[in-house]
C-alpha cells in the first residue's frame, strides 16, 4: 500500500482520515456555522479556493499526492464515500437551521455536520483539479465531459457558500392591512423592501369539511420603488418580486375558510441562479455526451 501509482485503497483510506478529522472537529468545534460565510466572506473563500487549485495544479508534477487527486481512482473512491453520506442523510430526518440536531452525532443536520461537508469539499477539489487540466489541455472531446464538471463545481461550491446569504422569513398578513415586515427562524422582525397585503382569503375543502382541497391567497405586493401587482398565491404557485419567492405557507386553521389571516413564507437565494448555471450545464453536458455515444453506434453499424 502507498506504492505508485496508488490505487482506490489509497482513495478509500484519504476518506477514512476525513471522516475521522471530521468527527474530531464536530466533537471539538460544534456543527459548522454557516453563517460565518456570509457575504462577501463566502466570496474571499470561493477565490481562496480557485487559487488554492490553480497553486495545487501547478505542484502536481512535483508532488504526487496532488497528482492523485485527478486521477480515476481517487474519483471512484470519493464518489462512494459521498453517496453513502448521501444516503444516510436521507434516511434521517433533517432538522432547522436553528434547531439542535435530535442525535448525538449531528445526521440530523448533516449540511452542518463536519465530516459530510469535508467529503464533498474533498470532491469538489477532485472536480476542480480535472476542470483544471481539461481547461489547459482543450480538446473538442472534452466538451461535454468539461460541462459537466464546470456545473457540478458550481452546485458544490455556490450551492454551500450560497446557502449562507439565503434568507428564510415568515409574514403573518391580516386581512386589508400591507405588511412590510417577516420573523426569521429565530423570531426576529425584518424590515422587507417589499410590502403584501391580504385582499382574500380562498379555501375550497373535500366533502365533509374536514380537509383542504386548496387554499389560496389574492394579495396586492407593493415595493419601496413604486411596483404594485395584483396576484394570486397558493400551494405549489408561489410568485417572485424583486428576488423575493412568496410562497403560501398557513393560515387560521381554527377559522379554515373564514381565516382572516394568511402566513406566508418569503425565501431569497441571491446564489440560486448560480447554481441553476450549474444544473444547465450538467444536463447539456449529459445531452451531448448522449449525441456522441449514438453517432459512434451508427457509425460502428
Amino acid at each position: 500500500m502507498w506504492n505508485k501509482p496508488w490505487s482506490i485503497k489509497e482513495g478509500l483510506i484519504v476518506g477514512a482520515g476525513l471522516l475521522l478529522t471530521g468527527e474530531m472537529l464536530q466533537l471539538t468545534v460544534g456543527a459548522i456555522n454557516w453563517n460565518v460565510f456570509a457575504w462577501p466572506v463566502n466570496a474571499i473563500v470561493l477565490s481562496i479556493f480557485c487559487v488554492l487549485m490553480l497553486i495545487g495544479y501547478r505542484l502536481r508534477d512535483n508532488i504526487y499526492a496532488f497528482r492523485f487527486q485527478s486521477s480515476s481512482s481517487v474519483a471512484v473512491a470519493a464518489l462512494l464515500y459521498a453517496l453513502t453520506l448521501t444516503v444516510i442523510m436521507g434516511l434521517f430526518i433533517q432538522v432547522g437551521e436553528f434547531q439542535e440536531p435530535v442525535d448525538p452525532i449531528g445526521l440530523t443536520k448533516m449540511l452542518s455536520y463536519w465530516p459530510f461537508m469535508l467529503v464533498y469539499l474533498w470532491v469538489a477539489i477532485i472536480v476542480a483539479q480535472t476542470t483544471i487540466h481539461q481547461v489547459l489541455h482543450f480538446k473538442l472531446y472534452f466538451v461535454p465531459s468539461l460541462l459537466s464538471h464546470i456545473g457540478i463545481l458550481l452546485i458544490l461550491v455556490c450551492g454551500t457558500l450560497g446557502s449562507a446569504d439565503m434568507q428564510r422569513l415568515k409574514m403573518y398578513c391580516e386581512m386589508n392591512q400591507p405588511e412590510w415586515r417577516g420573523l426569521d427562524n429565530r423570531n426576529n422582525i425584518q424590515e422587507l423592501p417589499i410590502a403584501v397585503q391580504l385582499d382574500k382569503f380562498i379555501m375550497e375543502q373535500y366533502e365533509g369539511g374536514q380537509m383542504p382541497k386548496r387554499f389560496a391567497s389574492e394579495v396586492e405586493i407593493m415595493t419601496k420603488d413604486g411596483k404594485h401587482v395584483q396576484t394570486t398565491i397558493e400551494v405549489n404557485k408561489p410568485f417572485t418580486i424583486g428576488g423575493w419567492t412568496i410562497y403560501q405557507y398557513g393560515y387560521d386553521q381554527e377559522k379554515g375558510p373564514m381565516s382572516r389571516y394568511s402566513i406566508f413564507e418569503l425565501v431569497k437565494d441571491p446564489w440560486l441562479s448560480v447554481v441553476y448555471v450549474g444544473i444547465y450545464m450538467m444536463l447539456a453536458g449529459a445531452v451531448l455526451l448522449f449525441i456522441i455515444a449514438q453517432r459512434r453506434k451508427k457509425k460502428r453499424l
